[in-house]
């Protein structure tokens, strides 16, 4: 590496506006902070929501919000950045430093075709590039982010994607006029597990082979281990520390850094790839060639394993047991018991397209006790978001049955429709789409208890503050707007707002994505606190599979619209029967540098 840094920070303030009359003078969010980035090195900025990590890489852009001053220097190749006029700046962004945004689904325009956004933006940067050349350009860079068939993709708008997805189209719209730094914010948030590798292999082979120079603002520290050369660890706008990766993670200086690396959820315990079963079982040859049914045939005639359940069919236990192992959907209908807080039984949801249908979810059951939690994973577009949103009347149910404590879903209206809704809360994907711009923080949160339970005045404020301060968020928040909070604490805000009614089923769809790690641990316990006192059931949909170990009584597996595993979280998670499952867990990045490096080795000498 050159001993010039491509990329340097000197001295960095950063001071929003003022607002209000007793804020004129403006708030300083960074204060005054050094670090540099080689050419062709790979640099992790991390911390917590609020630290200040995002803003000092949009500083760099100069996307701050107006009125925003910048102070100190912002060196790109010498050059300082903040001397730039617009014009300048214009030909920089993009072409010289391209900026993968947090929130994709934000960031793309829903009016045009995925393909139209990506030739845009190859065409604005390359003016002379023809505009065939500039689609077969878009299909290249659509491939090398893994999306498949990415010829016919092009032509999709941004709904017609998943979450993870749609982080895919904006990292190739970053990569695609092959800039000299990218700033990557947050890329692998909305992504499973298997999707997240691929994706920063796809980072660490740009660096190989053209020498991109890479800064990544991520909350994951397992991400950090996988990729980071060096760690710029933030808190409050200020460098707390950084250091080569390995020399951070074995021996953090800052106190701040080591209560960060000690709030990371970790997944112990988990088979090695390649691996049946963790405690020495044989590898079936059925299993390892991806067929699922003949395995569950072997494993029902008495294959020695503990039970699962493998593509919704019941396995036995071992050689010679007669009772058959129920699915959680069959074992509900057993004995005189109360009825399940969630049934789903042979569900089907699917999406009419121009040319053809699209089958989302093709007969799953699950079942959800009250007072349980059933953790619902699987990569990026395998249905598992699909479900949460069929349970609450968002996607169309085009066959099978949704109960909520024994009340089929499908047989209600009007306003029975309405008070079997006020049972069931949710906390949505993606925070920033699903808080209302026009209302402030305490107008979301308030909005339930207002309208379902008549709050107004003093004892509706009273309702907001308390629920603020149970998810770590200052009652006096409840005047500011969403876009005066991070991702991070949007994302608490609709958490508040999801358990306000204090319902008997919560739908959680990937909570904890957008959360950094320390405030992550808290959410997660709020859950689990709330969920104890309350005895809610709760679905909770993640490809964070640390945080599933952590939280989840019960896990299920989606791939392509099946369930292809489910049982007790401790099979699930250390012997897995099912192939798919099983590299689900050999993706999950672990937060240690030596580990991830060994990984990545035997990933290359095994292709």
């Amino acid at each position: 590496m050159s001993s010039e840094p491509l990329l340097s920070f000197q001295n960095l303030t950063i001071t929003f506006p003022g607002q209000g009359a007793h804020s004129r003078r403006g708030t300083e969010v960074v204060h005054g902070i050094d670090f540099d980035v080689q050419r062709g090195e790979v640099v992790a900025l991390v911390g917590e929501s609020g630290s200040g990590k995002t803003v000092t890489a949009l500083a760099a852009v100069r996307l701050l919000p107006r009125g925003s001053t910048i102070g100190g220097r912002i060196l790109l190749g010498g050059v300082d950045l903040l001397a730039l006029d617009e014009a300048a700046m214009r030909a920089v962004r993009g072409d010289r430093i391209a900026l993968i945004f947090q929130d994709p689904v934000g960031a793309l325009d829903p009016v045009f075709s995925v393909g139209y956004q990506l030739v845009e933006a190859i065409r604005r940067h390359r003016p002379g590039i023809k505009r065939a050349a500039a689609r077969e350009r878009a299909e290249e860079i659509l491939g090398l982010v893994g999306i498949p068939d990415p010829r016919q993709r092009l032509r999709w708008y941004p709904h017609q994607f998943s979450g993870g997805q749609c982080q895919r189209v904006m990292i190739a719209m970053a990569l695609s006029c092959d800039p000299d730094v990218l700033i990557a914010d947050e890329p692998t948030t909305a992504l499973d597990v298997t999707v997240q590798q691929e994706v920063l292999d796809v980072l660490l082979d740009l660096r190989a082979r053209m020498g991109t120079t890479v800064l990544i603002i991520t909350h994951d520290m397992g991400v950090v281990a996988d990729i980071a050369d060096r760690v710029v660890v933030m808190h409050d706008g200020i460098i707390e520390e950084q250091a080569p990766a390995g020399e951070l993670f074995a021996d953090p200086k800052a106190e701040y850094t080591r209560r960060l690396l000690a709030a990371v959820p970790r997944l112990e315990g988990v088979a090695p790839e390649g691996s049946a079963l963790a405690d020495g079982a044989a590898e079936d040859p059925a299993l390892a060639d991806g067929d699922a049914d003949g395995a569950a045939a072997k494993f029902a005639a008495g294959h020695n394993a503990a039970p699962s359940f493998v593509a919704g069919q019941p396995v036995a236990a071992e050689v010679g047991v007669a009772e058959t192992v129920l699915s959680a959907a069959e074992g509900s209908a057993v004995g005189s018991g109360p009825s399940p807080a969630l049934q789903i039984s042979d569900l089907h949801v699917t999406y009419a397209g121009r040319r053809a249908a699209v089958r989302a979810v093709r007969g799953v059951d699950l079942s959800i006790e009250s007072g349980e939690i059933l953790g619902l994973v699987g990569e990026s577009g395998s249905g598992k978001s699909t479900i949460g949103r069929a349970v609450l009347g968002l996607a169309p149910l085009t066959g099978g049955t949704i109960r909520v404590e024994g009340v089929d879903l499908a047989s209600r209206s009007g306003s029975a429709l309405r008070d079997m809704r006020k049972q069931i809360g949710v906390v949505f994907q993606n925070p920033t789409g699903s808080l209302n711009p026009r209302y402030t923080v305490g107008q979301s949160i308030g909005e339930p208890s207002r309208a379902h339970l008549g709050l107004r005045g003093a004892a509706l404020s009273a309702r907001v503050a308390s629920l603020l301060e149970s998810v770590r968020l200052p009652a006096a928040w409840a005047h500011r707007y969403p876009h005066e909070l991070s991702g991070g604490q949007r994302q608490r805000v609709s958490i508040a707002r999801a358990v306000s009614l204090e319902p008997r089923l919560l739908i959680a769809d990937e909570p904890t994505s957008a959360l950094d790690v320390s405030v992550q641990a808290a959410v997660l316990r709020l859950i689990e606190d709330l969920q104890q006192q309350y005895a809610f059931a709760c679905l909770f949909i993640s490809h964070d599979l640390a945080v599933i170990d952590q939280l989840c009584d019960r896990v299920a597996v989606m791939e392509q619209g099946l369930v292809v595993e489910q049982g007790e979280r401790e099979q699930i998670l250390r012997r897995p029967v099912h192939p798919y499952t099983r590299r689900l867990l050999a993706a999950a990045p672990v937060p240690d540098p030596a580990v991830q490096q060994a990984r990545r080795a035997e990933r290359l000498a095994a292709s």
